[in-house]
């Protein structure tokens, strides 16, 4: 596993915080998606850069300054990214996203979810 990579678990993890295990799904669903190899590289790719935007610090629409536009450029890189994919996401991949959730879920994080979850 390359630095960018770890990076980005990293990132992900801190933001499975604050969106709670509805909010995370569709991360992880996309996650394991680019991480597959049956996964073409040009939507790794995007996936890659839809992860990023969601979970780093760097926006293009600050959610502190505007809310509700800050939020919702978020959600449609995600919506954009999963809608694109999520033909590769096999019964394989939902089950690593599951325990995932499960494993973070259970003790570690507080069951909250501030997104609605539209992707599903």
């Amino acid at each position: 596993m390359n630095v960018t990579i770890i990076n980005l678990w990293d990132n992900i993890l801190e933001f499975a915080k604050k969106a709670g295990r509805k909010g995370m799904r569709p991360v992880l669903l996309l996650y394991y998606v680019m991480m597959s190899d049956k996964t073409p590289k040009s939507d790794k790719i995007m996936i890659l850069s839809a992860l990023s935007y969601i979970v780093l610090p760097i926006n293009l629409m600050s959610s502190k300054r505007l809310p509700i536009i800050g939020i919702i450029d978020e959600l449609m890189s995600l919506t954009m990214a999963y809608r694109k994919v999520r033909h590769h996401i096999t019964p394989e991949i939902e089950a690593k996203a599951e325990a995932q959730l499960d494993k973070w879920f259970t003790e570690r994080f507080p069951v909250y979810t501030p997104y609605v979850e539209i992707l599903n």
